[in-house]
């Protein structure tokens, strides 16, 4: 559709009447948001009476106020696991693979981003979307992690068998033969 003079007037009015680019263009009809934008940009009407508004408030309830942490936890947090400990397993043999440790939900740690010290614990605990969400904040000696997520986050390194020299030789050399 073109620019007649009566689009044009109320493309001004309701410009500046606050209404958005979008809802005008949805009241004009036939025309885009950006047809709106190069219009009014033409026209020279960079001054609106108000700044336009969402078409619905958005509501966001009010966060609960969260508890005051301590910038070092009194002592070390234990893990406790809720189903019987089981005796000790016998010693891995070197065929077989080391298990995977046992990921289990934790209490909420000590430490919130704010408070997280240089040698804290930093394994998130929980969402980071919720307010609940912490970090272990347990003492690490070396690395990010305490003693305990650091076996959960840096797994041993597979060690593989060494084959004789001269096969694995040939069979890598066989490769550009």
């Amino acid at each position: 559709m073109s620019w007649t003079d009566e689009r044009v007037t109320t493309l001004k009015k309701l410009w500046l009447d606050g209404l958005s680019a979008s809802q005008i263009a949805k009241q004009l009809g036939g025309v885009t948001r950006n047809a709106v934008i190069g219009k009014v940009h033409r026209l020279g009407l960079s001054g609106r009476a108000a700044p336009s508004q969402p078409a619905r408030p958005a509501f966001k309830a009010p966060r609960p106020a969260r508890p005051a942490a301590t910038a070092m936890p009194a002592a070390p947090r234990r893990v406790v696991a809720s189903e019987p400990v089981a005796p000790a397993p016998a010693p891995v043999a070197a065929h077989q693979q080391p298990s995977v440790p046992v990921m289990r939900n934790e209490a909420p740690g000590s430490a919130t981003v704010l408070t997280l010290g240089a040698h804290m614990c930093k394994w998130p605990i929980g969402d980071p979307s919720s307010d609940s969400f912490t970090f272990c904040g347990r003492r690490s000696s070396e690395g990010p992690y305490c003693v305990e997520h650091a076996r959960v986050a840096y797994q041993p390194q597979q060690s593989t068998k060494k084959k004789g020299g001269a096969t694995e030789l040939a069979r890598s050399l066989r490769r550009y033969i």
